[in-house]
């Protein structure tokens, strides 16, 4: 089922005058301010399987994360977030139905840490199963 119908980005003119209108001049980046209309991404458009590809630093991890952020869902992995993150959530969005609680989005970064652990919690099964028939 599709919740999601599409999700609306910033646009580069809003991105921009957001950033001159900041007094602050301590920080390095505007993170997530120019990812994403960098590649003229403005809006998503959901289907039943959504796909997202692109070469590294592409806005895809950036994307999901806005959107997680701006839906409140949960993410099991911590994520790139700056001092203007809640900023830029001035996205729009339109949902097909209420996004059930609990909901979550899952990036390749979590899909790696969950086999991560995985491999860690296997490595200690096999080292105990080593360790047994050893004593026999």
């Amino acid at each position: 089922m599709v919740y999601l119908s599409h999700f609306e980005f910033p646009s580069k003119e809003r991105e921009y005058d957001f950033i001159l209108a900041q007094k602050r001049t301590c920080y390095d980046t505007y993170y997530p301010f120019q990812i994403l209309s960098r590649h003229d991404l403005r809006m998503l458009d959901f289907e039943p399987i959504t796909i997202l590809y692109g070469g590294n630093g592409s806005g895809k991890t950036t994307a999901l994360n806005v959107i997680a952020e701006k839906l409140e869902l949960e993410r099991d992995t911590l994520y790139n977030r700056s001092n203007f993150f809640e900023d830029y959530t001035w996205c729009s969005y339109e949902l097909d139905s209420p996004v059930p609680r609990n909901s979550r989005i899952i990036t390749s970064d979590d899909v790696f840490d969950f086999m991560l652990n995985l491999r860690s919690i296997n490595e200690g099964i096999n080292q105990k199963r080593e360790d047994l028939f050893e004593e026999y």
